[in-house]
């Protein structure tokens, strides 16, 4: 910047106090109450800190009009308002933010969150979602990502967190969903038995070689015709290696059927179906204790 004093360019030196340009030379005050343009990355919560961008705003979101960007008012008393009645994200807005509380209480990753929320904005964007149990379908948007992820989740387990909806509500709108959306992007894939089998063995606190065991023996027992569900079958195969260990994996089929969701009868029943194969579909470097079985 040239400086009319020193009649030559000279370095500036901003006074952010003052808003003020000064001659770095002679101290002349080259433009007063100037705009500085740059980004405010601080934080007014401690002035010591630089690492919380309070003033930038949350990130842009490409499912919501404009990224969700939205207008901010400031009354005098510093109060701070949103401009009313102008954003029509509203409800989607509320609808992310269940489903993020969903995630966060299962502990599942974003891109999870994430696919749900895309399908829940298709499910806007067809209006199929009007008139809806709004909570039934945010619940079904979730547990059809976790399956479309590879990491599913039982109806169970789902439930637990939605919002008030019941199992039958949810898996009522699963179906909704699948049969408006054909499938979503990715083909609808049901989950095997083996999907849900770490989750439940660590969950019961068995350890690595019995885990191992569960695992293998879950894989042999698709080459069998059992006509249970895939959560039922991975219960009754949790149940007989608990059963047949000596090694402190021993666990009641209370605490089995807890962690699983699948009703002590149901395990029981299963386990009957399983009973005739188990031979073949416990690993035979496992340790049998067949007098329990």
């Amino acid at each position: 910047m040239d400086c009319h004093e020193c009649r030559f360019q000279t370095d500036v030196v901003f006074d952010h106090s003052t808003g003020d340009a000064v001659c770095k030379n002679c101290g002349l005050v080259l433009e007063s109450h100037y705009i500085d343009e740059t980004n405010e990355w601080r934080t007014f919560a401690d002035d010591n800190s630089h690492d919380d961008p309070n003033r930038v705003g949350a990130a842009t979101n490409p499912l919501l009009s404009g990224g969700g960007l939205s207008t901010v008012m400031a009354k005098p008393n510093g109060e701070v308002l949103r401009a009313p009645n102008r954003d029509p994200d509203r409800g989607l807005i509320m609808a992310f933010k269940t489903i993020e509380t969903m995630c966060d209480r299962l502990g599942l990753v974003s891109t999870i969150k994430n696919r749900a929320n895309e399908m829940y904005k298709t499910l806007e964007d067809h209006k199929c979602s009007k008139g809806r149990n709004q909570d039934a379908l945010l619940a079904a948007c979730l547990y059809i990502a976790c399956k479309q992820e590879d990491k599913p989740r039982t109806l169970k387990e789902i439930f637990s967190v939605a919002n008030g909806a019941s199992k039958k509500e949810i898996g009522r709108a699963k179906e909704y969903i699948i049969k408006q959306l054909g499938l979503m992007e990715k083909p609808f894939q049901v989950a095997n038995a083996g999907d849900y089998m770490r989750r439940f063995c660590s969950s019961l606190g068995l350890n690595n070689q019995a885990i191992k065991a569960a695992q293998q023996a879950v894989h042999k027992s698709q080459e069998f015709d059992i006509r249970r569900s895939p959560v039922s079958i991975a219960a009754a195969v949790i149940y007989i290696i608990t059963q047949l260990s000596d090694d402190g994996n021993k666990r009641p089929l209370k605490d089995i059927a807890d962690v699983t969701g699948v009703a002590p009868a149901t395990i029981k029943n299963s386990y009957k179906d399983l009973s005739p194969h188990v031979s073949e579909i416990i690993p035979n470097w496992y340790h049998l204790n067949l007098s329990n079985t």
